[in-house]
This record gives structure tokens, sequence and C-alpha cells, in this order.
């Protein structure tokens, strides 16, 4: 999965899309914010991997501001 992320996050930052990266960047955020408030089952392995997620995220980011 982590492959999948990073070839979207370089299309995008090919692109020059910041948009589309900071809108993947909320929605992440907000999945992470509701798989948090999960009671019941345990989210832990799922909540890593979009965390891993938004650190590829962030770092397509910051290849645009540099």
């Amino acid at each position: 999965m982590a492959d999948a992320i990073q070839s979207i996050v370089n299309g995008y930052v090919f692109l020059n899309d910041r948009k589309a990266l900071d809108d993947l960047l909320v929605q992440r955020r907000k999945l992470v914010e509701t798989l948090n408030a999960c009671a019941g089952i345990d989210c832990t392995g799922t909540i890593r991997q979009v965390e891993e997620d938004i650190t590829v995220i962030e770092a397509g980011l910051a290849r645009l501001d540099g």
C-alpha cells in the first residue's frame, strides 16, 4: 500500500498539484480521527498505515515547497 500512496504523491508532485496533496492530507487526517473514535474493534494496524500515508504526503508537500 505504501507503494500506491507514494506513486500517487509522486504524480501530484510532478504535476505541481498542491491542492490535490492538501486534500489527500485532510482526508487521511479525518480518517485517523474517525478510526481513533472506533469502539469495540482494534484499528491500530489501519491507523498505523494511514499515519504512514500522512508521512508520505507531507514529504511530497515538502518537495513542492523546496
